[in-house]
């Protein structure tokens, strides 16, 4: 597949060879022919291939680093929370700060890029989730584990905003695809992290630390690709380096006096809502229905693993309408389903609503799809994502406690699954605003 990638990008960076007639005298060492001219195997050429290779491997790894902090936490925290005397509301407070770390920690990386250049950031993204994992296990107590904690949320969250800029500035012509993959290894390590946490642990000898820790290995190895890549500022600019500088000098935009990123915003917090609610309550929704614990583990892995696939597809298809509307309104339509099918009948159709409700979930691909399109320059799309992620995670914090409180004060989750069906409608319609093909730059413009 990387190969691929590669060659993709030099047929489209590289005018294809043409048939040319040498004009040179008779006399020139070289002798006068006519046909297709040899493949350019200069060095800049093989080094932008291998420059292509390396971010495709830098993005998957960094991708398929930015949920297993979260979803192996939350396989072991019953054991976290008796290894470390955590309470219960600590421990709640734990499950609602990634979010919060998203959204604090995120609207730092468009200056740190700036600074630094992405390649840079992301890689120290990478750094601070590998020591974040290897500290909080080891840190002796509940302070330090919630600091460890915080050290690789803060590399995640950087590295969050970051990837639609780097797909954007490296891969102008191929948003879509590289958002599919980037996207596709995202929701595989979550899934991943969260079915064989346990499994693992149990094998590496039973000890929460280490199956929480063998995670660092993971993320020490993303750190790898992205160290060559550290002086890399962007793609080849003129000899003068005058477009370069000025899209570095170029004033920030007014981004929140355009109503697309707000739009954005609010699809990206509701869309986060509806994926942290499913992740967090699913399971016990089918099991208060009467399934079985195993059966009801299963149905929410198959809901993250549907993500993979239609992660890749879906923003491949979205870069090719003119407006995402469309998609917003199918993903939206497949939720409201899963919703009435959990109220109506959630034991007898329950595979029928895992599989919706994964469907639904994969608004997520299609929200950092829409980021990056919704920018015509690399400074821009920095800034639209870092304000949307950062604005859509505050947004996306209250909805998990929300339903756990109307779960408990109403006695049942037909009160919960309203609140999840009522959400959904504003989705769809500022995904539909969302979705509109135009750009912020058409909004606003920079401050004088």
């Amino acid at each position: 597949m990387m190969g691929l990638m590669a060659g993709e990008e030099s047929r489209t960076t590289t005018p294809a060879p043409t048939p040319t007639t040498r004009t040179t005298p008779a006399t020139s060492a070289a002798p006068m022919t006519t046909g297709p001219t040899a493949p350019d195997r200069s060095p800049a050429r093989s080094t932008r291939a291998w420059t292509t290779r390396l971010f495709v491997v830098g993005i998957l790894l960094a991708a398929v680093n930015l949920r297993p902090a979260i979803t192996s936490l939350g396989a072991l925290l019953a054991d976290v929370r008796d290894g470390l005397g955590m309470s219960g509301s600590v421990a709640g407070l734990l499950t609602s700060v990634p979010p919060l770390c998203f959204a604090v920690f995120g609207v730092m990386a468009p200056r740190l890029a700036r600074r630094f250049g992405p390649p840079a950031v992301v890689c120290a993204g990478m750094v601070a989730i590998t020591a974040g994992l290897l500290i909080r296990p080891y840190a002796g107590g509940t302070a330090g584990f919630l600091a460890g904690s915080a050290l690789a949320l803060m590399g995640i969250a950087v590295s969050n905003v970051l990837m639609p800029v780097i797909v954007k500035r490296w891969f102008p012509d191929r948003v879509g695809s590289m958002t599919g993959l980037y996207s596709m290894a995202l929701a595989a390590g979550t899934a991943i992290a969260a079915a064989v946490t346990v499994p693992m642990t149990d094998a590496l000898g039973g000890g929460w630390q280490t199956g929480l820790a063998v995670w660092a290995a993971l993320a020490a190895a993303a750190v790898l690709p992205w160290v060559p890549l550290v002086r890399d500022r962007g793609p080849a600019a003129p000899a003068d380096g005058t477009r370069a500088r000025a899209e570095q000098e170029r004033p920030a935009l007014r981004i929140t006096r355009s109503r697309t990123a707000w739009a954005l915003a609010v699809f990206f917090g509701l869309q986060a809502t509806a994926a942290y609610i499913t992740m967090g309550w699913m399971a016990q929704i089918f099991r208060d229905a009467g399934v079985s614990a195993g059966a009801a583990g299963l149905l929410l892995a198959v809901t993250m693993v549907m993500g993979v696939p239609l992660a890749f597809v879906i923003p491949r298809v979205a870069t090719r309408l003119p407006h995402q509307g469309p998609i917003v309104i199918v993903l939206g339509v497949c939720g409201l389903a899963g919703y009435a099918g959990l109220y109506l009948a959630p034991a007898a159709g329950a595979w029928v609503w895992a599989l919706l409700l994964g469907v639904s979930n994969c608004a997520f691909p299609l929200a950092l799809t829409m980021v990056g399109m919704r920018s015509r320059t690399g400074a821009g799309v920095a800034q639209l994502s870092a304000f949307a992620q950062s604005t859509g995670y505050l947004i996306s914090i209250p909805g998990p406690l929300l339903v756990g409180v109307l779960y408990q004060s109403s006695g049942g989750w037909g009160v919960p699954i309203l609140l999840m069906v009522v959400l959904m409608v504003p989705q769809m319609a500022v995904g539909w605003l969302a979705g509109r093909d135009r750009t912020v730059e058409d909004e606003v413009s920079p401050p004088a």
